[in-house]
């Protein structure tokens, strides 16, 4: 009969196993803690701030916070918020959808197989509320560009503002028809 030997490994060192045991622990703790925080998470005051300056863009502070707001958002994160804004400081955004959301020099309409089909050339828009008043609409694109709308009281408030929105509304107007005439034997 043949001789079968058993060979059984060492048992581990105990001081080995504890220290491969706290690595294991730290990197999961590290995993965790990560896990749980959201990435790249956008401070809704700052947001709130910048959203209600004469121009965002202009502030390089507010630069990359609003240029991942607009990441976020259109990657259907929701919009962040702002405990310390106080009672009627606000921001939310909303979806644009052409006619009836979309300012008239951003909208555009063509002949569909079944009607007319409208679009925009924003996705969506802030609204930035203070004082229970909107102050400003800032609309935005999935391609990154923006540009805001400046309530009257806003204006009169600011002094200056980015004029690119009341531009192009200037031009847009401009390039419209003339009415036509009253009719006078109607």
């Amino acid at each position: 009969m043949p001789h079968q030997s058993t060979v059984t490994a060492p048992p581990r060192p105990a001081k080995r196993a504890g220290v491969h045991c706290r690595i294991v622990i730290g990197v999961l703790s590290v995993a965790l803690a990560g896990a749980t925080l959201p990435a790249r998470a956008v401070d809704g005051c700052k947001v709130l701030l910048c959203l209600a300056a004469p121009n965002w863009s202009a502030i390089p502070q507010c630069v990359p916070t609003i240029q991942q707001l607009f990441r976020d958002l259109a990657r259907g994160r929701a919009f962040p918020t702002c405990a310390m804004s106080g009672s009627g400081n606000s921001a939310a955004n909303s979806w644009a959808s052409a006619p009836d959301y979309c300012p008239p020099q951003y909208a555009h309409v063509f002949d569909g197989p079944s009607g007319p089909v409208y679009s925009c050339d924003y996705s969506g828009a802030v609204a930035v509320t203070i004082d229970n008043v909107l102050w400003a609409r800032t609309w935005w694109s999935f391609g990154g560009d923006t540009v805001t709308e400046f309530t009257p009281a806003a204006k009169v408030q600011l002094g200056t503002w980015d004029t690119k929105f009341d531009d192009d509304y200037a031009t847009w107007l401009a390039s419209l028809p003339p009415p036509a005439p009253p009719c006078p034997t109607c």
